[in-house]
């Protein structure tokens, strides 16, 4: 995060019914002002006032004038309800571990700030004011990871930003940790003072695994995209057919997420000059890793597609207990986050899938017995030189770390609060899974890109110029990555036009491997280009989009 508060030109207005998970994105990342609606403003006010008349009443009604979990029976006067809710956020501020970043934190407070403003909180609007003010000033909550267990909400996470409201805890501004207090006075803003019900509003919801669902899943959609570009590449440096791609084979098995890939894999391998001149060889059919890339990457998709529902709903919904009605105060199950854990568990296995698959084509790709006539561990000079041998060996590394990690989390439950919170989701668990499975994910297909650009060198030849990389140090080195080999068949053939684009593009960062250099380095720089998006860009830029 920038160490300076930045100038947003565009606004997000929040009403609490709209929301995309693409707004949440752009919150992240800093892009955006946030505001309440007009209608926000009317609606928190309107659920306020339930409240204070429950107060002016001394009616008893749990969460407003009572304790909290086995304390639901305790009767607190309206007079103590300034203590009970500090008392609250100091006792569930029990978060551990690492902190989340600075993207996540932001994606939590507009999370928590739109549930509220749907108006069934009884939160005042002063209070959901300071929230949005925390994002348009870049005071970021310190956050520790772990401490929910997905029901009555992400209570401990989202205790440690109700702290920050009220000037307890610890927050980032302008790239220095500081005391909420202080954060907050160099912001310009002021600390509140919470009354009753508003520890609980701030606390009793789903959002920390909202925001994680939302940042992965549209990510996920985008490895989905890279995925079939990085798997095409190696199709094309292992002389692959596209006939399996073709739109009958689709159309009598019409899963939507399986025909957006086969459509990307045609638009990719469009006019290749190096797949036309094979296409009489005696090769039957290509192994599954290529030749299912549309069974198994739109099965992937597909996962996708049902958590952006469910996370559109739920980023949209009131996750709040009690909910304050206009004619009565409910106790539900809202703030149960199983809807979220089974479908991220899913989102995590869909993720590991993806990664499985990248693994195998790398494997083809670097075995001489299955690269069809490349050398092994694309190195011409093998054993002076190990090429991606090792590179191999980290993917395989990362995909048996994804499998342990995609067992589900929302099998599992726990009782709390001496057994009145007898069932909880664990759906924070499957959040933070699904998202440490995605950045294993991007890292498998950076490997697979590396082996596939230097199978495609080897195929065909390096393109004209190779600029000097920063991190190639020796002068040996840079003038072996300039090399132009082509030296196992087709020299001198154009790939599809996809494959082209993305080839020519990774060639402009990442020199050939002619021989062994910090390998490290350049796996670093092709998870760089995929996670920046440029690399999709640069296909995209001629292939037109890619579903």
């Amino acid at each position: 995060m920038s160490g300076r508060t930045r100038t947003r030109t565009q606004k997000l207005t929040l009403d609490g019914h709209s929301l995309t998970i693409e707004d949440v994105e752009t919150v992240a990342d800093g892009k955006v002002e946030v505001n309440l609606s007009q209608l926000a403003i009317e609606q928190l006010r309107n659920s306020r006032q339930i409240v204070e008349d429950f107060l002016q009443r001394r009616a008893i009604v749990y969460g407003i004038t009572t304790g909290f979990g086995k304390f639901k029976d305790v009767y607190i006067a309206p007079e103590q309800t300034e203590q009970l809710q500090r008392n609250f956020l100091f006792s569930h501020a029990c978060g551990m571990g690492d902190l989340f970043d600075s993207r996540t934190v932001r994606a939590i407070t507009v999370l928590r700030a739109n549930a509220l403003a749907k108006g069934f909180s009884g939160i005042r609007t002063e209070v959901v004011d300071l929230l949005v003010a925390l994002l348009n000033s870049d005071v970021h909550p310190l956050i520790p990871q772990q401490g929910s267990v997905g029901a009555s909400g992400d209570l401990a996470p989202l205790s440690h930003l109700a702290l920050t409201l009220i000037g307890e805890g610890s927050a980032e501004y302008k790239g220095k940790v500081l005391s909420s207090k202080d954060a907050l006075a160099k912001a310009g803003l002021t600390p509140v003072v919470l009354k009753a019900k508003e520890g609980l509003a701030l606390t009793n919801g789903t959002q920390v695994m909202s925001a994680l669902g939302c940042l992965t899943v549209i990510e996920a959609d985008r490895l989905a995209k890279m995925a079939d570009i990085i798997g095409a590449m190696s199709l094309e440096a292992q002389l692959g057919s596209q006939k399996a791609f073709l739109p009958q084979v689709h159309d009598v098995r019409p899963h939507p997420g399986q025909k957006a890939s086969a459509a990307n894999l045609i638009k990719l391998l469009a006019e290749s000059e190096l797949m036309e001149s094979h296409k009489d060889c005696p090769m039957v059919q290509d192994a599954y890793s290529l030749r299912c890339m549309p069974q198994v990457h739109g099965a992937s998709r597909q996962a996708f597609k049902h958590a952006r529902e469910v996370l559109t709903i739920e980023i949209n919904a009131a996750t709040d207990n009690p909910l304050v009605f206009t004619d009565q105060v409910i106790s539900g199950g809202n703030f149960h986050g199983q809807p979220l854990a089974l479908v991220l568990d899913y989102v995590g296995i869909a993720l590991a899938e993806l990664a499985n698959i990248s693994e195998r084509r790398t494997e083809r790709l670097v075995n001489p017995a299955l690269s069809n006539g490349l050398p092994a561990f694309l190195t011409r000079n093998g054993g002076l030189n190990s090429g991606y041998m090792i590179a191999q060996y980290t993917a395989a590394a990362l995909v048996s770390e994804n499998k342990v990690l995609a067992h589900p989390a929302s099998v599992d439950s726990i009782p709390t609060s001496a057994n009145q919170e007898d069932h909880v989701s664990m759906g924070t668990i499957s959040a933070r899974k699904a998202q440490t499975i995605l950045h294993n994910l991007r890292r498998v297909l950076a490997i697979e890109l590396l082996c596939a650009a230097q199978g495609l060198d080897l195929r065909c030849g390096v393109i004209d110029a190779v600029p000097d990389v920063g991190h190639v140090t020796s002068a040996k080195s840079k003038s072996a990555a300039k090399f132009t080999p082509g030296s196992v068949a087709k020299h001198g053939l154009k790939a599809g036009i996809g494959v082209e684009a993305a080839y020519r593009y990774v060639r402009t960062i990442i020199p050939h491997l002619e021989e062994d250099r910090e390998m490290h380095l350049d796996m670093a720089q092709a998870e760089a280009i995929i996670a920046s998006g440029n690399l999709l860009s640069v296909v995209e830029a001629v292939t037109g989009s890619l579903e």
